[in-house]
């Protein structure tokens, strides 16, 4: 039986996933999504715990901060309603640690096959990338990762769907109407 995160009401909080390559807009996504939702976004901790490194991140650096990720999930969720929305995901994670370390260790594996999500929006990298002190995969990798992660998230049988263009929130959001209306057996209309 699938686990499902639980607001205070005792109502079902789905649970979508905002993930892609670097630089697809993934947060502005999240940000926009909780905010006409009313809900929250649990923020990627990986940018900031490796902004905040004075040295090249290691595999444990990575398995911290997948930790930690996890960790913000249930503070997050207690608080949700309806839908809470994730700033990237473990299948981020477990890429990253495979595509860099060729390791991910199996915890993260476990977590990924028990803790079902309702849904990932997979961010297409059909925008222009733009550096900054933390992202490291333009060019080509955007494309070689985007097809990792869909994969990755066919490999667990997940639900998905690509956003791509420049309406980016306007897909998603009448995406997660569909959702919350399938939900609660509303029709779209």
């Amino acid at each position: 039986m699938e686990k499902r995160v639980e607001d205070h009401n005792s109502n079902i909080v789905k649970r979508v996933v905002i993930t892609g390559p670097e630089s697809t807009g993934k947060t502005v996504l999240c940000e926009k999504l909780a905010k006409h939702y009313n809900t929250l976004y649990i923020p990627e901790y990986a940018r900031e715990y490796v902004s905040g490194l004075d040295r090249k991140y290691t595999y444990e650096d990575v398995v911290y901060i997948a930790q930690k990720q996890v960790e913000l999930e249930a503070g997050y969720a207690a608080k949700a309603k309806n839908v809470l929305f994730y700033d990237t995901y473990l299948v981020i994670t477990k890429v990253w640690l495979e595509v860099v370390f060729n390791s991910c260790p199996e915890w993260i594996t476990d977590i990924l096959k028990q803790n079902r999500m309702d849904l990932y929006l997979v961010c297409a990298p059909d925008i222009p990338w733009i550096p900054d002190g933390v992202r490291e995969n333009g060019g080509h990798m955007r494309e070689v990762l985007f097809k990792r992660y869909i994969s990755e998230i066919e490999h667990y049988s997940a639900a998905y769907r690509v956003i791509s263009g420049e309406q980016r929130y306007l897909t998603a959001k009448g995406i997660i109407d569909q959702l919350l209306n399938k939900n609660t057996g509303k029709e779209n209309g």
